[in-house]
């Protein structure tokens, strides 16, 4: 291992991280699948990752929604009528445009998204349940620089 910050332990380091982020990737992934089945039988991973982004704008509008989750609006619509008929979201008017319609999870929707997060969420209790708390929240702050691509 090359121990000074030069560009080949940078290289190194890099690396090593992005091996570790693929292993969590993969784990994320068996999560999101088992997930969305204890939320709809059948759900698949896609429809999931629609749902739950959803539920963490609260209320967002199809255009918005495509555009998170940088895919096309005809395949987000599709889904979201699918999430609809299984009572997990629905559309209001949106008060500042009448053209469009704001998404929103329904209680049902709400319900069974924690009853099937309980048993990750517990999980990753128990794994950080020796890290101090201030590693977490470091952990957390660096994860969020990363993916916003800032500076730590």
């Amino acid at each position: 291992m090359i121990s000074d910050d030069t560009p080949e332990a940078r290289t190194e380091a890099v690396r090593a991280l992005e091996a570790e982020f693929g292993e969590l990737i993969n784990r994320f992934r068996r999560i999101i699948t088992e997930n969305a089945h204890r939320v709809s039988p059948g759900m698949l991973p896609g429809a999931y990752k629609v749902f739950t982004t959803i539920v963490r704008r609260e209320s967002v509008t199809l255009s918005t929604l495509a555009e998170a989750l940088m895919s096309d609006k005809g395949q987000i619509s599709r889904t979201v009528r699918e999430l609809e008929q299984l009572g997990l979201v629905e559309r209001t008017p949106d008060p500042d445009d009448g053209r469009s319609s704001l998404l929103s999870p329904t209680a049902f929707g709400l319900e069974r998204l924690a009853q099937a997060r309980e048993p990750q969420e517990a999980t990753l209790i128990h794994a950080l349940a020796e890290w101090p708390i201030d590693d977490i929240r470091n952990l957390s702050r660096l994860l969020h620089a990363l993916t916003a691509g800032e500076s730590p």
